[in-house]
């Protein structure tokens, strides 16, 4: 695995046995930054096979439209199909380089179908619905013990927050599977004992 730290958004680079997966990308407008970034890190784009968004925030997806045109495939779960063009809108009244991802190009499957589908990727391990930051955010938990939460809170802030069932319910879920790493997309890593 591999961190690409080239905008305000930590990504991920997981590799597969066909190419790897990308996880999220930061704002439209950072494409020039991620090839450095890849560059930096020996990565090619047509490494990238599949591209996948925490969430559909634009911090979290705004390079997926050109990485789809340069042969990215987009890995859509299905909870996050009526969000994808969430952003749109800010692109376009910030007047960023941007085009709206066209998802009947992408491969949509549910939660439940990702392990397999992650398996014939060589990668091991699964994505779950984590919906506490919002309703379309999912988490990549790898067998290995790493995990990528995109911006769910930390599990430290659950007796902070008055309503917290939700977080407490997907870090539980999380928690679960006994990760031992935890990957935040604004946050530093967290080992966990």
């Amino acid at each position: 695995m591999t961190i690409l730290k080239y905008g305000n958004t930590n990504t991920f680079f997981i590799e597969g046995n066909d190419g790897g997966l990308l996880v999220d990308t930061d704002y439209a407008g950072t494409l020039p930054a991620f090839y450095k970034a890849l560059k930096q890190n020996r990565i090619k784009v047509n490494n990238i096979k599949y591209v996948l968004a925490t969430h559909y925030h634009p911090d979290h997806m705004g390079l997926i439209s050109e990485l789809m045109k340069q042969g990215a495939m987009l890995l859509l779960i299905d909870v996050q199909r009526d969000y994808v063009h969430f952003s749109d809108s800010i692109f376009a009244r910030d007047r960023l380089p941007y085009t709206p991802i066209d998802e009947s190009l992408g491969t949509v499957i549910s939660c439940s179908e990702s392990r397999a589908f992650l398996l014939r990727a060589g990668i091991s391990g699964e994505i779950i619905h984590t919906h506490s930051h919002s309703e379309d955010s999912v988490s990549l938990i790898m067998d290995d013990g790493d995990c990528f939460v995109g911006d769910l809170e930390p599990f430290e802030y659950i007796d902070v927050y008055e309503e917290n069932e939700k977080l407490k319910s997907d870090w539980e879920h999380i928690l679960s599977f006994q990760p031992k790493r935890i990957f935040y997309s604004h946050r530093p890593e967290r080992v966990l004992d």
